[in-house]
């Protein structure tokens, strides 16, 4: 059991950091974050096509990590 999860865990770790790496980068430096942040929480940037896809896949894949990770210091 330990093997299996420590399989998936792997996997979907190198899923994570594949799904980030092909994001495109919305704005520079800690300004960038900070007005970004602001736009896209008053609506002003919505993300379409292939960003929605990446940024729900990512959200999947976090939280997929995080009980993975959990489940593997319990075995």
């Amino acid at each position: 059991m330990h093997t299996l999860l420590m399989t998936l865990l792997l996997i979907v770790s190198i899923a994570l950091i594949v799904v980030v790496l092909l994001q495109s980068g919305k704005s520079a430096g800690l300004s960038g974050a900070i007005s970004g942040g602001a736009e896209q929480l008053f609506g002003k940037q919505k993300a379409r096509g292939l960003d929605l896809v990446l940024h729900r896949v990512t959200i999947v894949l976090a939280a997929l990590f995080f009980i993975l990770a959990i489940a593997v210091t319990k075995v």
